[in-house]
């Protein structure tokens, strides 16, 4: 079947072996794939690895087959792929068992994937293939980040730095949703347009002064993804007795906090990645209650999983790049 791997240090459209369900497994033919910014950082965390790898973590797809004991699934289900493997429970955090797809197991650039029966979710009835293809991972990140860790309430405000990304896109409606009013900022003028075509309240420029541009709204909580470039001007924009939650550091990993400014300043700071299955059942029902849809940016053939790599790298989308795998 064909698949796009790392291998040998290298990103190859290529052929590999079909997979076939074990015990308590399925096998899913996949009609859509989902591109997420982990995806570009795994070849450069395995190097010059020998083995191949499948890289993709969303997906969407009918089951194929069925493996020995599976009966709560039937071929020819119609099915979403859970990306977070293992984290069944809500918890604080995952146990010792939790991984992504995508790596160290094969992922969803492919014709097929195979794995446990309960890493599948009912595709979403109103949604297209396109759509039902990018909702796991992003949108299970945005709602544990913004529900879960975030505690977002009516009537609150809550900002984020970055208005494009798959993730922040969810973040928008979602919030909206719930009452809050959300403000977001961006670089890209068109990008701030069209945050406010999808339910931002204000969008500012990222280059602008934040604490200027904010200094008649109370902000309770910031959601960051971006890491040191953004860090401490968020949290300059945050009230005082404010959450911050991080789920991702796109600039550097690390950042200068002065710690006397921040305990005098009573803010919470929490971590948080992925989420469980029930977060992201919880997420399913929220999405098909307010028949939310995913924001899609562009749609390209299996075959071009390179083009749409530069495309991510160059942060040139708004929302969400899908692979097409059958039609």
């Amino acid at each position: 079947m064909k698949a796009f791997v790392h291998e040998n240090g290298k990103l190859q459209f290529t052929n590999i072996a079909e997979p076939m369900a074990g015990k308590g497994e399925v096998v899913v033919a996949l009609k859509t794939a989902g591109l997420n910014r982990r995806d570009t950082k795994i070849p450069i965390r395995r190097g010059d690895a020998k083995e191949p790898l499948v890289l993709g973590s969303d997906g969407a797809g009918i089951i194929e087959s069925i493996g020995e004991g599976v009966t709560n699934w039937s071929v020819g289900d119609k099915v979403i792929i859970n990306p977070s493997l293992r984290w069944f429970e809500k918890s604080d955090a995952p146990s010792k068992e939790f991984d992504i797809l995508g790596m160290p197991d094969h992922g969803t650039f492919a014709e097929k994937i195979c794995l446990p029966a309960d890493q599948l979710e009912k595709k979403p009835s109103y949604l297209t293939w396109e759509e039902s293809a990018v909702i796991a991972l992003a949108g299970l990140t945005g709602y544990r980040a913004l529900v879960t860790k975030g505690q977002i309430q009516k009537g609150q405000t809550v900002f984020f730095p970055g208005a494009g990304s798959g993730v922040a896109t969810f973040l928008i409606q979602f919030a909206k949703k719930l009452g809050a009013r959300v403000i977001v900022s961006s670089r890209s003028e068109e990008k701030r347009r069209q945050a406010t075509e999808i339910g931002a309240d204000l969008a500012i420029n990222t280059n602008s002064d934040w604490q200027a541009e904010l200094q008649d709204e109370c902000v309770d909580l910031v959601i960051e993804s971006v890491g040191r470039a953004t860090f401490n001007r968020s949290l300059d924009v945050l009230k005082q007795g404010g959450r911050i939650v991080v789920f991702g550091a796109t600039t550097e990993d690390t950042v200068d906090l002065n710690l006397r400014e921040f305990f005098y300043g009573q803010y919470t700071l929490l971590g948080t990645t992925m989420g469980s299955r029930e977060e992201l059942r919880e997420m399913l029902s929220f999405i098909e209650t307010h028949q939310i849809h995913p924001v899609i940016d562009s749609v390209l053939p299996l075959a071009e999983t390179n083009d749409a790599f530069a495309k991510l790298d160059d942060s040139v989308q708004f929302g969400k790049i899908v692979l097409q795998i059958m039609q």
